[in-house]
């Protein structure tokens, strides 16, 4: 039986889960995960990495390593899907709504991924690390979405309030 407090909490277990996906990343730059979930349940999961029947990163190379290209720009020239784009897809691939559905990444997603999670409906994000793209929180909040940082730590995560 387990002790009394051992359980992490929902936050921490889905954030920890998020960790976890992240290492199926064959991005050479940053392994992400995320994890698509409403009523405790884990709708989709994704990671970045390039789509299903190409080439990854790790066969090819890094094209945006090449060209010294910072993090937070010129997203298209890469070979790789967000994990959180990879999230929604296969929600959708699979026929799952997540409309209402909170998403729980190891970064804060970009741009051009707030985009797709505000039209996918997703009404929260919570994140461990930022990421350099202002206008994703930006958009993001004008939505309405909740922007909620979960600090991680060896044991449990630990909510922040929204930035």
């Amino acid at each position: 039986m387990a002790l009394e407090g051992s359980r992490p909490s929902w936050e921490a277990y889905f954030m920890d889960i998020t960790f976890l996906v992240a290492k199926r990343s064959t991005c050479l730059r940053r392994a992400v995960g995320a994890v698509v979930v409403k009523d405790k349940r884990i709708l989709s999961t994704g990671y970045n990495g390039a789509p299903t029947g190409v080439k990854h990163c790790l066969e090819t190379g890094c094209l945006r390593e090449k060209l010294n290209i910072a993090s937070g720009k010129n997203h298209e020239l890469c070979r790789g899907i967000h994990a959180e784009q990879n999230a929604i897809i296969q929600a959708a691939y699979h026929g799952v709504s997540i409309k209402g559905a909170s998403l729980f990444c190891t970064n804060l997603p970009c741009s051009i991924c707030a985009k797709m999670i505000i039209n996918a409906g997703i009404s929260r994000i919570c994140y461990a690390s930022g990421y350099a793209d202002s206008m994703s929180k930006e958009m993001l909040k004008e939505a309405g979405i909740d922007i909620i940082k979960i600090d991680v730590g060896p044991s449990d995560a630990t909510l922040k309030n929204p930035e």
